[in-house]
Protein backbone atom coordinates (compact mmCIF):
# COMPACT_ATOMS: atom_id res chain seq x y z
CA UNK A 1 0.00 0.00 0.00
CA UNK A 2 1.18 3.23 -1.04
CA UNK A 3 0.69 6.78 0.10
CA UNK A 4 2.42 8.76 -2.64
CA UNK A 5 4.46 11.90 -1.80
CA UNK A 6 3.38 15.14 -2.79
CA UNK A 7 -0.20 14.80 -1.64
CA UNK A 8 -2.00 15.24 1.37
CA UNK A 9 -4.95 12.88 2.60
CA UNK A 10 -8.01 13.78 5.01
CA UNK A 11 -8.50 9.88 6.29
CA UNK A 12 -11.21 9.41 8.74
CA UNK A 13 -11.46 6.91 11.35
CA UNK A 14 -10.32 3.61 9.92
CA UNK A 15 -9.26 0.02 10.37
CA UNK A 16 -7.39 -2.31 9.30
CA UNK A 17 -7.79 -5.81 10.50
CA UNK A 18 -6.06 -9.48 10.09
CA UNK A 19 -4.94 -12.00 10.31
CA UNK A 20 -3.60 -11.50 5.99
CA UNK A 21 -2.57 -14.45 3.61
CA UNK A 22 0.31 -12.69 2.61
CA UNK A 23 3.58 -13.13 5.67
CA UNK A 24 4.63 -9.58 5.15
CA UNK A 25 2.54 -6.44 4.25
CA UNK A 26 4.55 -3.32 3.29
CA UNK A 27 2.58 0.02 4.06
CA UNK A 28 4.90 3.22 2.52
CA UNK A 29 3.88 6.42 3.41
CA UNK A 30 5.44 9.30 1.66
CA UNK A 31 2.64 11.41 1.64
CA UNK A 32 1.07 13.48 4.42
CA UNK A 33 -2.60 11.95 6.10
CA UNK A 34 -4.37 14.02 8.20
CA UNK A 35 -7.19 13.28 10.90
CA UNK A 36 -10.22 15.33 10.40
CA UNK A 37 -10.16 18.70 12.66
CA UNK A 38 -13.63 17.84 14.28
CA UNK A 39 -14.55 15.55 17.17
CA UNK A 40 -18.39 15.09 14.74
CA UNK A 41 -16.06 12.91 12.56
CA UNK A 42 -15.97 10.17 15.77
CA UNK A 43 -20.04 10.20 16.05
CA UNK A 44 -20.71 6.37 16.03
CA UNK A 45 -17.44 5.39 16.14
CA UNK A 46 -14.83 4.14 18.45
CA UNK A 47 -13.73 7.34 19.70
CA UNK A 48 -10.57 6.41 20.95
CA UNK A 49 -9.32 5.41 17.76
CA UNK A 50 -8.19 6.70 14.40
CA UNK A 51 -5.84 4.71 12.29
CA UNK A 52 -5.77 0.85 13.54
CA UNK A 53 -3.94 -2.12 12.52
CA UNK A 54 -5.33 -5.29 14.70
CA UNK A 55 -4.05 -8.97 13.90
CA UNK A 56 -2.00 -7.68 11.30
CA UNK A 57 1.53 -9.83 11.65
CA UNK A 58 4.43 -9.21 9.19
CA UNK A 59 3.53 -5.43 8.86
CA UNK A 60 6.30 -2.99 7.91
CA UNK A 61 4.93 0.73 7.86
CA UNK A 62 7.44 3.32 6.79
CA UNK A 63 8.32 6.70 5.54
CA UNK A 64 9.11 9.35 5.15
CA UNK A 65 5.85 10.60 5.69
CA UNK A 66 3.56 12.10 8.14
CA UNK A 67 0.59 11.46 10.17
CA UNK A 68 -0.96 14.61 11.91
CA UNK A 69 -3.91 13.92 14.27
CA UNK A 70 -4.81 17.68 14.19
CA UNK A 71 -5.55 16.87 17.72
CA UNK A 72 -6.10 20.88 19.27
CA UNK A 73 -9.91 20.29 18.49
CA UNK A 74 -9.88 17.80 20.95
CA UNK A 75 -7.73 19.05 23.93
CA UNK A 76 -9.87 22.47 24.22
CA UNK A 77 -12.91 20.10 25.24
CA UNK A 78 -11.15 17.32 27.62
CA UNK A 79 -12.12 16.90 30.63
CA UNK A 80 -8.60 16.55 31.95
CA UNK A 81 -8.33 20.18 31.22
CA UNK A 82 -11.81 21.77 31.01
CA UNK A 83 -13.50 19.12 33.30
CA UNK A 84 -16.00 22.43 33.79
CA UNK A 85 -17.26 22.62 30.45
CA UNK A 86 -20.46 21.51 29.11
CA UNK A 87 -19.68 18.26 27.22
CA UNK A 88 -16.04 17.54 27.74
CA UNK A 89 -14.78 14.31 26.63
CA UNK A 90 -12.63 12.23 28.46
CA UNK A 91 -11.64 9.62 25.90
CA UNK A 92 -9.86 11.33 21.98
CA UNK A 93 -7.75 9.04 19.50
CA UNK A 94 -4.58 7.49 19.10
CA UNK A 95 -2.86 8.72 16.23
CA UNK A 96 -1.57 5.19 14.99
CA UNK A 97 -2.52 1.68 16.98
CA UNK A 98 -1.21 -2.22 16.69
CA UNK A 99 -3.62 -4.52 18.07
CA UNK A 100 -2.55 -8.26 18.40
CA UNK A 101 -0.32 -7.18 15.77
CA UNK A 102 3.50 -9.62 16.04
CA UNK A 103 6.56 -8.62 13.73
CA UNK A 104 6.39 -5.22 13.53
CA UNK A 105 8.17 -2.17 12.52
CA UNK A 106 7.25 1.43 12.30
CA UNK A 107 10.09 3.62 11.30
CA UNK A 108 11.10 6.97 9.43
CA UNK A 109 7.55 8.62 10.29
CA UNK A 110 6.75 12.05 11.55
CA UNK A 111 3.75 11.94 13.94
CA UNK A 112 2.15 15.25 15.20
CA UNK A 113 -0.52 16.73 17.71
CA UNK A 114 -2.12 13.57 18.14
CA UNK A 115 -5.32 14.02 19.99
CA UNK A 116 -4.48 11.70 22.61
CA UNK A 117 -1.42 9.10 23.00
CA UNK A 118 0.30 9.24 19.63
CA UNK A 119 1.05 5.65 19.42
CA UNK A 120 -0.19 2.64 20.75
CA UNK A 121 1.62 -1.11 21.27
CA UNK A 122 -1.18 -3.33 22.75
CA UNK A 123 -1.18 -7.61 22.92
CA UNK A 124 1.84 -7.02 20.63
CA UNK A 125 5.05 -9.14 20.10
CA UNK A 126 8.00 -8.62 18.66
CA UNK A 127 7.88 -4.72 17.29
CA UNK A 128 10.42 -2.19 16.30
CA UNK A 129 10.08 1.49 16.28
CA UNK A 130 12.95 3.27 15.15
CA UNK A 131 14.15 6.49 13.36
CA UNK A 132 10.79 8.38 14.48
CA UNK A 133 9.97 11.86 15.15
CA UNK A 134 6.95 12.66 17.68
CA UNK A 135 6.13 16.42 18.47
CA UNK A 136 2.51 17.97 20.15
CA UNK A 137 3.19 21.05 22.43
CA UNK A 138 4.20 20.93 25.90
CA UNK A 139 0.68 22.18 27.39
CA UNK A 140 -1.55 19.27 24.96
CA UNK A 141 -3.21 16.84 27.67
CA UNK A 142 -2.69 12.85 28.09
CA UNK A 143 -0.66 13.26 24.55
CA UNK A 144 2.06 10.13 25.51
CA UNK A 145 4.76 9.78 22.59
CA UNK A 146 4.42 5.48 22.66
CA UNK A 147 2.22 3.61 25.00
CA UNK A 148 3.21 0.04 25.32
CA UNK A 149 0.80 -2.51 27.61
CA UNK A 150 0.46 -5.93 27.04
CA UNK A 151 3.38 -6.58 24.92
CA UNK A 152 6.15 -8.33 24.87
CA UNK A 153 9.90 -7.75 22.27
CA UNK A 154 9.16 -4.04 22.02
CA UNK A 155 12.26 -1.96 20.70
CA UNK A 156 12.09 1.72 20.53
CA UNK A 157 15.33 3.43 18.85
CA UNK A 158 16.75 6.32 17.39
CA UNK A 159 13.94 8.30 18.34
CA UNK A 160 12.76 11.71 19.27
CA UNK A 161 9.60 12.27 21.28
CA UNK A 162 8.16 15.72 22.56
CA UNK A 163 4.83 15.72 24.09
CA UNK A 164 2.23 17.03 26.94
CA UNK A 165 2.74 13.55 28.47
CA UNK A 166 5.28 10.94 28.91
CA UNK A 167 7.83 10.38 25.84
CA UNK A 168 7.19 6.63 26.50
CA UNK A 169 4.91 4.92 28.95
CA UNK A 170 4.73 0.78 29.58
CA UNK A 171 1.62 -0.80 30.52
CA UNK A 172 1.22 -3.88 32.92
CA UNK A 173 1.73 -7.33 31.28
CA UNK A 174 4.79 -6.22 29.43
CA UNK A 175 8.55 -7.65 29.45
CA UNK A 176 11.47 -7.03 27.14
CA UNK A 177 11.09 -3.41 26.32
CA UNK A 178 14.63 -1.56 24.93
CA UNK A 179 14.33 2.09 24.85
CA UNK A 180 17.93 3.07 23.28
CA UNK A 181 19.50 6.41 21.57
CA UNK A 182 16.00 8.52 22.40
CA UNK A 183 15.68 12.01 22.94
CA UNK A 184 12.99 13.02 25.21
CA UNK A 185 11.34 16.54 25.99
CA UNK A 186 9.29 18.07 26.22
CA UNK A 187 7.32 15.52 28.32
CA UNK A 188 6.96 13.49 31.28
CA UNK A 189 10.17 11.18 30.84
CA UNK A 190 9.53 7.72 30.66
CA UNK A 191 7.06 5.98 32.88
CA UNK A 192 6.70 2.58 34.41
CA UNK A 193 3.09 2.59 35.23
CA UNK A 194 1.14 3.80 36.48
CA UNK A 195 0.37 0.34 37.80
CA UNK A 196 -2.51 -1.61 39.99
CA UNK A 197 -4.95 1.37 39.77
CA UNK A 198 -7.63 -1.44 40.13
CA UNK A 199 -6.17 -3.81 42.76
CA UNK A 200 -5.28 -6.23 39.75
CA UNK A 201 -1.95 -8.47 39.48
CA UNK A 202 1.21 -6.14 37.69
CA UNK A 203 3.71 -8.30 35.63
CA UNK A 204 6.46 -6.31 34.21
CA UNK A 205 10.00 -8.03 33.23
CA UNK A 206 13.19 -6.68 31.49
CA UNK A 207 12.79 -3.49 31.13
CA UNK A 208 15.94 -1.35 29.69
CA UNK A 209 16.29 2.21 29.25
CA UNK A 210 19.67 3.05 27.90
CA UNK A 211 21.32 6.15 26.17
CA UNK A 212 18.47 8.40 26.38
CA UNK A 213 18.70 12.26 26.71
CA UNK A 214 15.82 14.02 28.88
CA UNK A 215 15.47 17.88 27.99
CA UNK A 216 13.46 20.29 30.43
CA UNK A 217 10.99 17.53 31.39
CA UNK A 218 9.18 17.22 34.41
CA UNK A 219 10.57 13.76 35.25
CA UNK A 220 13.26 11.24 33.93
CA UNK A 221 13.17 7.63 34.50
CA UNK A 222 10.15 7.20 36.59
CA UNK A 223 8.14 3.79 38.17
CA UNK A 224 4.67 4.92 39.64
CA UNK A 225 2.36 2.24 41.28
CA UNK A 226 -0.72 2.18 43.22
CA UNK A 227 -1.25 1.25 46.36
CA UNK A 228 -3.78 -1.36 45.97
CA UNK A 229 -1.79 -3.22 43.47
CA UNK A 230 -0.05 -6.21 43.28
CA UNK A 231 2.34 -8.18 41.71
CA UNK A 232 6.24 -7.16 40.41
CA UNK A 233 8.16 -4.99 38.52
CA UNK A 234 11.68 -6.66 38.09
CA UNK A 235 14.62 -6.46 36.15
CA UNK A 236 15.15 -2.82 35.15
CA UNK A 237 18.06 -1.10 33.69
CA UNK A 238 18.47 2.26 33.43
CA UNK A 239 22.02 2.98 31.92
CA UNK A 240 23.78 6.14 30.19
CA UNK A 241 20.71 8.19 30.92
CA UNK A 242 21.88 12.22 30.94
CA UNK A 243 19.42 14.77 32.35
CA UNK A 244 19.42 18.70 31.58
CA UNK A 245 17.31 20.77 33.51
CA UNK A 246 14.83 17.67 34.70
CA UNK A 247 12.72 18.33 37.67
CA UNK A 248 12.20 14.77 38.91
CA UNK A 249 15.18 12.55 37.52
CA UNK A 250 15.06 9.65 39.15
CA UNK A 251 11.74 9.02 40.99
CA UNK A 252 10.07 5.91 42.44
CA UNK A 253 6.66 6.89 43.22
CA UNK A 254 4.89 4.09 44.96
CA UNK A 255 1.57 6.09 46.31
CA UNK A 256 0.50 7.40 42.94
CA UNK A 257 -2.94 8.63 43.56
CA UNK A 258 -5.98 10.68 41.85
CA UNK A 259 -5.06 13.09 44.88
CA UNK A 260 -1.60 13.62 45.37
CA UNK A 261 -1.26 12.67 49.06
CA UNK A 262 -4.69 11.70 49.97
CA UNK A 263 -5.13 8.30 49.47
CA UNK A 264 -5.01 6.16 52.47
CA UNK A 265 -2.52 3.20 53.40
CA UNK A 266 -2.90 -0.13 52.68
CA UNK A 267 -1.51 -3.08 53.21
CA UNK A 268 -0.45 -4.15 49.48
CA UNK A 269 1.45 -3.01 46.70
CA UNK A 270 3.64 -3.87 43.86
CA UNK A 271 7.01 -5.51 44.61
CA UNK A 272 10.07 -3.60 42.41
CA UNK A 273 13.34 -5.68 42.62
CA UNK A 274 16.51 -5.59 40.51
CA UNK A 275 16.43 -2.13 39.96
CA UNK A 276 20.09 -0.65 38.14
CA UNK A 277 20.54 2.92 37.50
CA UNK A 278 23.95 3.02 36.63
CA UNK A 279 25.88 5.95 34.68
CA UNK A 280 23.73 8.71 35.06
CA UNK A 281 24.46 12.24 34.50
CA UNK A 282 23.09 15.67 34.66
CA UNK A 283 21.22 18.32 36.15
CA UNK A 284 17.77 18.86 38.51
CA UNK A 285 15.46 21.22 38.48
CA UNK A 286 14.44 20.16 42.13
CA UNK A 287 16.16 19.97 45.29
CA UNK A 288 15.38 15.63 45.68
CA UNK A 289 17.52 14.54 42.89
CA UNK A 290 17.06 10.44 43.64
CA UNK A 291 13.61 10.23 45.33
CA UNK A 292 12.88 6.44 45.74
CA UNK A 293 9.10 6.30 48.05
CA UNK A 294 8.50 2.83 48.13
CA UNK A 295 5.61 0.98 49.74
CA UNK A 296 5.65 0.75 53.18
CA UNK A 297 3.48 -2.41 52.94
CA UNK A 298 6.13 -3.69 50.44
CA UNK A 299 9.23 -2.85 50.34
CA UNK A 300 11.59 -2.24 47.39
CA UNK A 301 14.47 -4.07 47.55
CA UNK A 302 17.85 -4.84 45.21
CA UNK A 303 18.04 -1.47 43.84
CA UNK A 304 21.71 -0.54 42.74
CA UNK A 305 22.68 2.91 42.45
CA UNK A 306 26.19 2.64 40.25
CA UNK A 307 28.17 5.95 39.14
CA UNK A 308 25.70 8.79 39.35
CA UNK A 309 26.67 12.56 39.17
CA UNK A 310 23.72 14.93 39.52
CA UNK A 311 24.12 18.58 40.49
CA UNK A 312 21.89 21.99 40.52
CA UNK A 313 20.04 22.79 37.72
CA UNK A 314 21.13 26.61 39.37
CA UNK A 315 24.54 27.18 40.33
CA UNK A 316 24.46 27.49 44.28
CA UNK A 317 22.01 25.35 44.80
CA UNK A 318 21.88 21.79 46.53
CA UNK A 319 20.52 18.16 45.45
CA UNK A 320 19.75 15.49 47.80
CA UNK A 321 18.53 11.80 47.66
CA UNK A 322 15.69 11.17 49.72
CA UNK A 323 14.67 7.36 50.54
CA UNK A 324 11.48 5.34 51.77
CA UNK A 325 11.79 1.51 52.41
CA UNK A 326 14.33 1.47 49.33
CA UNK A 327 16.99 -1.74 50.14
CA UNK A 328 19.94 -1.35 48.19
CA UNK A 329 23.54 -1.28 47.54
CA UNK A 330 25.93 1.57 45.57
CA UNK A 331 28.89 1.19 43.38
CA UNK A 332 31.57 3.93 42.40
CA UNK A 333 30.49 7.34 43.05
CA UNK A 334 26.82 8.57 43.82
CA UNK A 335 25.92 11.96 44.08
CA UNK A 336 23.84 13.42 46.03
CA UNK A 337 25.10 10.72 48.42
CA UNK A 338 22.67 7.40 48.38
CA UNK A 339 20.12 7.07 51.06
CA UNK A 340 19.22 3.13 50.17
CA UNK A 341 18.78 1.20 53.47
CA UNK A 342 21.58 -1.86 53.62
Amino acid sequence: MLVPDGNTFLVHPMAFAGPCKPTSISFLISGIIIAPNSPESWKGRNQGRWLIFKGVDGLSVDGPGMLDGRGKGWWDILCATHRHLPGCVKLAPTVISFLQCNKVSLSNILVVDSPQTHILITGCNNVVIRYLSIKSPETSPNTDGIHISSSHGVFIHNTNIGSGDDCVSIGDHTSDIYITDVDCGPGHGVSIGSLGRSGNEVKVDNINVIRVRFNKTTNGVRIKTWQVGRGHVRGVLYEDVNFMDVSNPIIIDQYYCDVRGGCESTRTGVQISDVRYAGIFGTSKSKVAINLNCSQAVACTDILLDTILLAPSTPGKKVISSCNNAYGSSAGIVEPESCLLE
